[in-house]
């Protein structure tokens, strides 16, 4: 029934052509399974969590559970949950003109009964995408019950309706997402007189709005996400209520710089210009990963705040754009970034870095300690120190080899005829790439990590560095 044409548009219809109305945690776990059968990724672009969360994630998916995800921003919570629409049906037939999704089968609102009482199997059916089957709330302190569960509409009443009506509510979003999934974004932010109303929603499954005798058994799959910081330690969740979810499942930050890299990659904007060719070494992409990862374990970085994977994508954003504006003066058109860029980073950075100090000025102290540490880091996985002894050997005649952003990619390549030794340690970065740009990158690598080392000295005036021997 992909085809709007072929859906049944009335309930007489929908009876005939055998569609089974199911609750909304058992259409997520039939979907689940046959899935999983098949070998398909339940969360497509969620890297990292295979042998951690996502299995977790499954467990409670196929155990029916409403779940809660505790784990510091940037960690994929969001994303997981609004990637559950994948699990719901493609389409979803409901009694036509519901606020609610009424199920044709067992309406709950007044309008949706009245409308099946009156025309029975002749009663118009509409067919809601699975995209449409997802609400979510970003929890404020100022968030109302109204807002969640529903009240009196004002204008319903001036229109002539008397209070004791069911049809004078406006139903908050909880009832508006009836047989689908519905997320709360930081949970413990909500006022926990609010948190309360949602009590029914998790155990009893419904809904009560205000002093009307109303109960609308609502069916909703719940998710929802909370710093642990806020939920273990302030206790700002009410037990109650944590003690309704079936899951808790603990999120986490990319083990490895490996993961971090590709997921970085996965999500960075691809700079787009007529002309212009963007290459980015894996050495760099790892020194820019490396950094966020030594950042999540400096003492001089708040930890209870986190550091996001958004740093990681912001910073090799921020470390491409320079590189490309460097190129750009340069009337050169392939870009790709070199150490030089790094320093580019700081803007990037210090936005995502809650540094605990209270020194003036200590926080550029801090993102530069960490970048040094970054590159040593890197270049000590790519490159083995002794073999690296005949370039340090060629520094010895009182040699200083220039670098920075206003040199050419052009000058590095000259650099290979002048100083031999570089040429193997360099096509091997380069894995045997010996154009400009490449070539540029890799030999700033070296000297930078040469220095890191304390196998050269560096000079740095702006934009500008002289390498000379120690």
């Amino acid at each position: 029934m992909s085809d709007s044409i072929d859906r049944p548009t009335t309930l007489g219809e929908l009876r005939a052509s055998g569609w089974v109305s199911r609750p909304v945690k058992e259409e997520v776990r039939g979907n689940a399974i046959e899935r999983i059968k098949a070998g398909e990724a339940l969360f497509p672009g969620v890297l990292g969590y295979e042998d951690t969360v996502l299995p977790q994630l499954e467990n409670a998916l196929l155990a029916g559970h409403d779940v809660i995800f505790l784990g510091e921003r940037g960690q994929a919570k969001t994303r997981m949950i609004r990637s559950l629409t994948g699990l719901l049906d493609e389409w979803m037939p409901v009694v036509a003109g519901s606020e609610i999704n009424d199920d044709p089968y067992a309406p709950v609102s007044r309008h949706a009964r009245d409308l099946v009482a009156e025309l029975g199997e002749e009663t118009p059916i509409e067919w809601v995408h699975r995209d449409d089957r997802f609400g979510e709330k970003l929890a404020t302190p100022d968030t109302s019950i109204a807002d969640l569960i529903g009240e009196v509409d004002p204008i319903k009443v001036a229109e002539g309706r008397y209070l004791s009506d069911e049809l004078t509510l406006h139903y908050g979003l909880v009832p508006r997402t009836n047989r689908g999934i519905f997320a709360i974004n930081e949970l413990p932010d909500l006022a926990e007189r609010i948190q309360v109303g949602l009590l029914n929603v998790l155990e009893e499954r419904d809904v009560q709005v205000r002093g009307y005798k109303v109960r609308l058994p609502v069916d909703v799959m719940l998710f929802a996400s909370a710093n642990p910081e806020d939920y273990t330690n302030r206790g700002r969740i009410i037990t109650p209520l944590k003690d309704r979810f079936g899951a808790q499942i603990r999120t986490h930050y990319p083990l490895d710089v490996a993961t971090e890299v590709t997921i970085a990659r996965q999500e960075v904007r691809p700079l787009e210009a007529p002309g212009v060719d963007v290459t980015i070494p894996g050495y760099m992409a790892e020194t820019v990963a490396e950094l966020s990862q030594l950042a999540r374990q400096s003492p001089h970085v708040n930890q209870r705040s986190g550091v996001s994977v958004r740093l990681t994508v912001a910073n090799m954003e921020t470390l491409v754009a320079n590189a490309a504006r460097r190129t750009l003066v340069h009337g050169e058109t392939a870009v790709v970034p070199r150490v030089s860029d790094l320093e580019a980073l700081a803007s990037s950075t210090a936005g995502k870095l809650e540094i605990e100090t209270i020194e003036e000025g200590r926080d550029e102290q801090v993102v530069e300690h960490l970048l040094k540490a970054a590159v040593l880091s890197v270049f000590r996985e790519h490159v083995a120190i002794e073999q690296l002894r005949s370039i340090v050997d060629a520094f010895d005649d009182d040699r200083i080899v220039q670098a920075g952003e206003d040199v050419l990619a052009a000058d590095y390549v000259d650099l290979l005829a002048d100083i031999p030794a570089l040429r193997e340690p360099v096509l091997a970065l380069t894995d045997g790439d010996d154009s400009p740009a490449m070539v540029a990158s890799a030999v700033e690598f070296l000297l930078e990590g040469l220095h890191l080392s304390k196998r050269l000295n560096k000079d740095a005036v702006g934009a500008r560095a002289q390498y000379r021997a120690r």
